[in-house]
């Protein structure tokens, strides 16, 4: 049913043929489902008999409620979750990839030791200190568009932390169990929130189009995140994060006008020409 639903809103139209290739089903079987989706759904299309497709009807409404993100990664892959069906995509698009995606091989024993609550021994290569052994309690996966990261308890420095994936060189499961204070729930920057208020960088010429880029009512865009990954929403924003949009409205569009609740973020570092006000030092 869902991809009748994106056939009939994105491409205006859906035929028995469609369901045939798409699913390497037989005629009957195509019959059938249109069928039954004409059954739940009687608005949702017109058939046209000239061409043997069924539109696009003027009150459709989707059987299943479509996702934003999921709706761009049907339009740049292909509708399927990106399963490789050997298909033609009927509209073109493409995208601005990761420059190194994290391995498979990684991310699967870091989501196993995730989901079964395991400490990982791992060899990491760090900016700071180079190569170093250390354990690990991996707790979650972070993206912030550019690498991936996992959220975990990091034993050697006793706190939580962002490890990039493609920098951890060996991973191996820890005979020891987790800590009580080592769980997702003890993560303080994880459960907590922030509310970042997003406007025109005061800069900017036409402040109205930076608003209309963004759907900006009244001017401001308000966008709730998790504390521990403010930092790289407000990055990966280019965001103008300092207290006088100073930065270059060239290349910062978007300034936030309520700094002050990164004080207390730990990923505050991240946010373009961000730093803390004299009053909230020491």
């Amino acid at each position: 049913m869902s991809h009748i639903d994106y056939c009939l809103y994105f491409h205006g139209g859906v035929s028995r043929s469609d369901l045939e290739r798409r699913f390497g089903i037989s005629v009957a079987a195509a019959s059938r489902d249109l069928a039954c989706y004409r059954g739940l759904a009687p608005s949702n299309l017109v058939y046209d008999g000239s061409d043997k497709v069924y539109r696009i009807g003027e009150d459709f409404r989707p059987i299943n409620a479509f996702s934003t993100d999921r709706v761009l990664s049907w339009l740049r892959q292909g509708f399927g979750d990106g399963l490789a069906l050997g298909m033609d995509r009927p509209i073109a698009a493409d995208c601005a990839d990761l420059l190194a995606p994290p391995s498979i091989e990684m991310l699967g024993i870091l989501a196993r030791a995730i989901y079964a609550g395991r400490v990982l021994r791992i060899k990491y290569l760090s900016l700071s200190s180079g190569a170093s052994s250390r354990e690990i309690v991996p707790l979650a996966f972070v993206d912030n568009g550019q690498r991936w990261h996992v959220r975990a308890y990091d034993r050697k420095n006793g706190r939580f932390a962002d490890f990039v994936v493609n920098r951890i060189e060996l991973a191996k499961v820890s005979e020891s169990a987790p800590e009580d204070c080592e769980s997702l729930i003890d993560d303080r920057q994880w459960n907590s929130s922030v509310s970042l208020e997003i406007v025109p960088h005061p800069g900017v010429r036409h402040p109205e189009a930076v608003a209309a880029d963004y759907g900006m009512k009244r001017g401001v865009l308000v966008v709730t995140t998790r504390a521990a990954i403010a930092g790289y929403a407000l990055a990966r924003w280019n965001v103008d994060s300092t207290r006088k949009h100073s930065l270059s409205p060239l290349r910062h569009h978007l300034w936030l006008r309520n700094a002050e609740v990164l004080r207390d973020v730990e990923s505050a570092a991240l946010a373009p020409g961000y730093a803390p006000a004299q009053s909230e030092v020491g």
